[in-house]
């Protein structure tokens, strides 16, 4: 347990030790931000598709880490169609006053952190041990450009320092949340622990192609982004065989 509540409280964390830059700067170029996505994407597809799945697979079979994963995309499915929320449009202008409601945007950040928070909780509890510290690192790494993007985001629209902290931190709550839940349902029900690999997953994947890649291609820097994406997702893979 202390292992458990030393390595997601520090996963978590890392939102808000990416947010701490963003509260001394006041812009940032689509480029950038496209680019920090991409790289964000590339991290989780391969904490995904060369951590959690194969795992699920080893411990289980095709079948159940067919269920587990469309289980993963139904749930963030709905999620996203009952649960108000609004995620940033594409303009000329990177955050322009009318894209909406800051606390929307917030609330639509938390829907995605809930998968990664299950991640890290669900890895943690399996019997492989390796698998949790990977999967734990994975999410902290790319949890440190999207804080540095919610802050940024909430600087930008004019946010005080204290209510954009706040709103960090509430993130970073949700996702610890998600991860004790995770990981109180994997000791629990071992027997169920493949099926939450292939669901936090699958959940992953949906944000990665619902969310991430759309937003970092949607400003005109599809080439850029990509090799981000790229690198993002080979940076990963190279952690894995390097801890492993």
């Amino acid at each position: 347990m202390n292992l458990f509540l030393s390595l997601s409280a520090a996963a978590a964390a890392c939102t808000a030790a990416g947010a701490l830059p963003a509260l001394l700067i006041r812009s940032l170029t689509h480029r950038v931000k496209d680019i920090l996505l991409a790289f964000s994407a590339g991290i989780m597809v391969a904490a995904s598709t060369y951590g959690l799945l194969p795992s699920a697979l080893k411990l289980s079979n095709f079948i159940t880490l067919t269920i587990g994963i469309i289980l993963g995309t139904l749930l963030l499915t709905v999620m996203e169609l009952l649960i108000p929320h609004t995620d940033p449009a594409h303009t000329t202008e990177l955050y322009p006053p009318e894209r909406g409601s800051p606390q929307l945007l917030v609330l639509a950040m938390l829907l995605h952190n809930l998968p990664e928070g299950l991640s890290t909780g669900i890895s943690l509890a399996s019997s492989d041990q390796e698998l949790g510290r990977i999967v734990t690192f994975a999410m902290g790494l790319q949890n440190i450009p999207e804080g540095f993007l919610i802050a940024l985001f909430l600087v930008t629209q004019g946010s005080k320092l204290s209510r954009t902290f706040t709103s960090v931190m509430l993130v970073v709550l949700a996702e610890w949340t998600a991860s004790l839940i995770g990981y109180l349902f994997g000791l629990e029900l071992q027997f169920l622990v493949p099926y939450g690999l292939a669901f936090a997953g699958g959940a992953m994947l949906y944000v990665v192609y619902k969310e991430l890649i759309p937003e970092s291609h949607g400003d005109g820097h599809e080439i850029p982004s990509t090799f981000a994406f790229i690198i993002g997702t080979l940076f990963m893979i190279g952690l894995t065989e390097w801890l492993g």
